[in-house]
């Protein structure tokens, strides 16, 4: 038997990640090749040039990831857990709290982490709030003092919580919603909650 049989039979026919019918194929998990169907999963046009990084990320199309996440093949749940960690690093807040909410086996959770390592391993200078607490991506912070947001027209006050910020590419600067905004906020204004 095929691995794609393997895994048509193991999907339904449909994608394993967003349960589309059309267009497919078979996707090797990073960083295993596609030589077991253990090591592989059954994903759509739609998935895979995205995946490949052939057509630009489409956030909405991901949200599919609340579903796949909790499969229970080891291959899904890596590949979920990789593209949500993607999407954490574009600045996505729900798919922070996806992860927060993931269960996986230890050999699985080191599949993954492998498979994204250039991810997880970036330079980035890491970001400290008014106490010097590290923050990460994710992370609840309240304002300190009251902060007037440009362009917004509002002020955010001091002792407002934002939850789940994003970390940027400069280490003084988080982003977070207020008042249902995405705003930069300076981590000199922040304290951890």
């Amino acid at each position: 038997m095929t691995i794609e049989t393997t895994l048509k039979q193991r999907s339904n026919d449909v994608c394993e990640l967003c349960g589309a019918k059309d267009g497919l194929t078979v996707q090797p998990v990073a960083p295993k090749d596609a030589s077991n169907s253990d090591h592989c999963v059954l994903v759509c046009s739609t998935c895979v040039s995205q995946l490949n990084g052939d057509e630009p990320l489409n956030i909405t199309h991901w949200r599919c990831l609340n579903d796949s996440m909790w499969s229970t093949t080891p291959a899904v749940q890596v590949l979920s857990w990789q593209q949500l960690t993607v999407l954490t690093k574009a600045g996505e807040t729900w798919a922070q709290d996806l992860l927060d909410m993931m269960y996986m086996e230890d050999d699985a959770k080191a599949w993954a982490e492998s498979g994204v390592a250039h991810l997880l391993s970036e330079d980035d200078a890491e970001a400290f709030d008014s106490n010097g607490v590290k923050l990460s991506a994710g992370d609840n912070v309240y304002l300190i003092k009251d902060l007037q947001v440009k362009g917004a027209g509002f002020t955010a006050k001091q002792g407002t919580t934002v939850r789940g910020i994003s970390l940027t590419s400069n280490p003084e600067h988080v982003e977070g919603r207020v008042n249902g905004q995405k705003i930069v906020i300076l981590t000199k204004f922040v304290k951890k909650v």
